[in-house]
């Protein structure tokens, strides 16, 4: 990557807003390094980053509270450009001898304000009378520090965002980081490139070629490393990245648990032990996982079930293949957000997700090449390493696999069921040009039948849901508003040619209150 990119980096001080994520994903898509720390990260710490510019991320709390999250007052004398939205406008305000009041009417949502001077930050949006943006506070500023002054206000806030151009100090009250605010995006960029005076020095070319330096240098010459690999975007290209740095040293072990789909284990076979040649272990372990879930319907015991088998199986594997001092993971960098959060450490990461509990057990060092991109920068990863088309814009697929979309208990017939009948979803979706645009499409096997007529005969078959949902992280979703002619080519199929299946259903569910998996 090389020494600029990462030279050219903001750092991002998280008070608790659930946009904090979507702050990092936007100075990223500018081509500028980031990381998202704890408000509380000691100035020794943040000295030591050397950021170009600090942004303050919005929170939950009033400035006022009991526990308000505070940061350190010297966070605002480094000389470095500070950014601080919603709450971090406040916190701002508040340690520069300003005055944070509470609004007499909260805002929460879409609202219009004025931009009264464009100046560095809103470059390109003087004159537009009214701006559309995301508000989110029941707190507002009454008075701004001494040597600030106005750039823009809403009905609401008369100082909805405010300046000290010299100290290069701003603050904004609404959301620049979420879709509802049109020009976010440009704010951001204002931000980084005209007031920090950062460069877009961030790629994926950059990225593959430092990290692949990184991997040989902390590795060595002769050490083994061992990955799990799920053929999802995470571990193919963890997977490939060590391969480029380490070759045949790397080994990757595929568990084919008998809850996959459709001709997954032979596609994941063909294309990292024929095509890019790795030395690629494929461990059918199907009939005792089927074994240990026989007679079990309760889904979390479905969980735990094939977490410990596939730990068992994947541990005895890893050992016959000798000595080995690593263990790759494709964590990536929400993981690590979620672990250093100031709310508390995350809860675990599901373990038969990402072989947790192994490097343990195992006595191993962990290698996660990953854990500072999102899933939109591992997916360009993929691109700049050759990995097929097909496999880098997968949709996520369940760790348990199929176990937790088959309903109640898992037997062999019914897997077949559901395999049948989701290839079927799968292949209209992508006839129809929906795969790349939505989250996830799959079929669910419920545990009901239902009373039918095929020909002239009555049946009493089971039923298959199909969910298709859009979603930008998973943290929230809705369900895609599939065309008729789809859903009924879909249903059709299914009906027609899985033998066993009479009714087909679609989910119109959201998430909350539902969940994109039903189980």
């Amino acid at each position: 990557m090389g020494k600029d990119a990462y030279s050219e980096n903001v750092l991002i001080l998280d008070f608790g807003s659930q946009y904090t994520q979507l702050i990092a994903r936007r100075v990223r898509e500018s081509k500028v390094y980031c990381e998202i720390h704890p408000f509380n990260l000691p100035m020794e710490a943040i000295k030591a980053y050397r950021p170009r510019g600090i942004i303050l991320s919005g929170g939950p709390s009033s400035i006022y509270d009991k526990n308000a999250p505070m940061a350190s007052g010297d966070v605002l004398s480094l000389r470095v450009p500070v950014l601080g939205i919603c709450y971090g406008m406040q916190f701002l305000t508040h340690m520069l001898g300003g005055s944070v009041g509470y609004a007499p009417d909260r805002e929460y949502g879409s609202a219009m304000i004025s931009v009264q001077e464009g100046g560095d930050l809103f470059e390109g949006l003087e004159g537009l009378e009214q701006q559309p943006v995301w508000m989110s506070h029941g707190d507002r500023i009454d008075r701004m520090p001494d040597g600030f002054r106005i750039l823009a206000s809403s009905r609401n806030s008369p100082i909805a965002a405010m300046a000290h151009v010299t100290k290069k100090l701003y603050g904004v009250q609404f959301h620049p980081e979420v879709a509802h605010t049109p020009e976010g995006k440009r704010i951001f960029k204002n931000f980084l490139f005209r007031i920090c005076g950062c460069k877009p020095v961030w790629t994926m070319t950059s990225f593959v070629r430092r990290t692949t330096k990184r991997l040989r240098e902390e590795i060595g010459d002769k050490e083994r490393v061992i990955c799990g690999l799920s053929g999802g975007v995470d571990s193919s290209v963890t997977a490939l990245l060590l391969h480029r740095a380490i070759g045949d040293r790397l080994s990757c072990i595929f568990v084919d648990n008998g809850l996959l789909r459709h001709g997954e284990a032979e596609e994941v076979s063909r294309t990292f032990k024929e095509y890019y040649g790795m030395d690629f272990h494929l461990v059918d372990a199907s009939d005792v996982f089927l074994e240990n879930l026989r007679g079990v319907v309760e889904p979390e015991e479905k969980r735990k079930i094939i977490g410990r088998e596939f730990i068992r199986v994947f541990e005895a594997k890893a050992r016959e293949l000798g000595n080995v001092k690593y263990l790759a993971q494709g964590t990536l960098y929400p993981d690590v957000i979620e672990s250093v959060s100031f709310k508390g450490p995350s809860s675990v990461i599901k373990s038969h997700h990402n072989v947790g509990g192994l490097p343990e057990i195992m006595n191993l060092r962990l290698i996660e090449p990953l854990r500072e991109l999102f899933k939109d920068e591992v997916r360009e990863v993929g691109i700049e390493l050759d990995l097929p088309r097909e496999m880098v814009l997968r949709q996520p697929f369940p760790g348990p696999g199929l176990a937790i979309r088959v309903l109640g208990e898992v037997t062999v017939e019914r897997l077949n069921i559901l395999r049948a009948a989701d290839l079927i979803v799968q292949e209209e979706i992508f006839t129809a040009g929906l795969y790349e645009k939505v989250w996830q499409s799959f079929a669910v096997l419920l545990p009901v039948r239902t009373v039918g007529v095929m020909g002239d005969e009555r049946t009493y078959e089971n039923v298959i849901a199909v969910r298709v949902v859009d979603s930008l992280d998973a943290m929230t979703a809705d369900w895609s508003r599939v065309p008729y002619t789809v859903l009924g080519r879909i249903s059709n199929r299914i009906i027609n040619s899985v033998n066993g299946v009479n009714r087909v259903v679609y989910d119109i569910s959201s998430k909350p209150p539902g969940t994109i998996e039903w189980e």
